[in-house]
């Protein structure tokens, strides 16, 4: 596992959670007094409801959903939740609790700056956690994506809105070869590591393999979707095991039939059933 598997949303949150955990050394309340100013911070005892139900609810919570995805299987779930949505619900939490704390204080009590500060911070923290599975461009990777696609390097398959280059270099076509022409795309005579086609007997196409069944002549390759997909058990099953998003390389490990297996960066493996409109990196 690596900084591959956090993605924009993921990073939004730690930030957050780390702000809150700052404030929570600030000012929680101060009383302005003869005898000089007082102040507290949410460690201390006489407003201790604060730091548990605010600061170190938001804190663990950000902490949860940052943390899922280090898990061999993120999916798996406890008490009936999954880690990150755990996560997701002690972020609002907090919200609702520095809420409260915030409007609320014995009279003559004063909002410190580490409360005003500390509830935004919630705020901001709650939101990213709910918006990451949501919104597309918070699930694309912090770091080691795709580039944006180049008006010099048309999509797979001739679709427009999308086309990352691939790991490699430009976008091949899906069951081509690199340094080989693709489909429709005859050799060049006299350029090296492309038959000469005006002088190259004529070969038979290899015969399709049948539906279900192993491509013996198989390559890995890498592949991106145009859209998100779900992974299917090995087995035949309809069980989703995961979701290939798009933005993130995936790795074809098999061909079968019209279908690929596919190997997420976290060592998972299903079958991709809807190949239609991938792109080999």
């Amino acid at each position: 596992m690596n900084n591959r598997s956090l993605s924009r949303g993921d990073a939004a949150v730690i930030g957050a959670a780390v702000l809150l955990f700052i404030f929570s050394f600030l000012d929680l309340r101060t009383v302005d007094s003869d005898y000089g100013d007082q102040t507290w911070n949410a460690w201390d005892a006489d407003f201790f409801p604060a730091l548990p139900s605010m600061f170190l609810a938001g804190v663990i919570g950000g902490g949860l959903v940052a943390g899922s995805r280090f898990l061999p299987n993120p999916d798996r779930e406890f008490l009936g939740l999954k880690l990150n949505q755990w996560g997701i619900a002690l972020s609002v939490t907090s919200v609702w609790a520095g809420f409260w704390t915030l409007i609320g204080g014995p009279d003559g009590v004063d909002s410190g700056i580490g409360l005003i500060l500390g509830f935004f911070a919630t705020l901001l923290l709650a939101a990213a956690a709910v918006a990451t599975p949501l919104v597309p461009a918070l699930k694309l990777p912090l770091a080691g994506g795709p580039k944006p696609p180049s008006a010099a390097q048309p999509p797979y398959g001739g679709q427009p809105g999308y086309g990352y280059p691939g790991p490699a270099g430009g976008p091949q076509p899906f069951g081509g070869q690199p340094g080989q022409p693709g489909p429709g795309q005859p050799g060049q005579p006299g350029q090296p590591g492309q038959p000469n086609v005006a002088h190259q007997p004529t070969q038979a196409m290899p015969t399709a393999s049948p539906a279900g069944a192993a491509d013996p002549n198989f390559q890995p390759f890498w592949f991106a979707v145009p859209a998100t997909r779900p992974l299917y058990a090995e087995d035949g099953s309809q069980t989703p095991v995961a979701e290939l998003a798009p933005g993130t390389w995936y790795l074809a490990v098999e061909q079968r039939g019209q279908a690929l297996v596919a190997q997420t960066q976290d060592g998972r493996r299903g079958v991709l059933q809807d190949t239609s409109g991938i792109q080999r990196g």
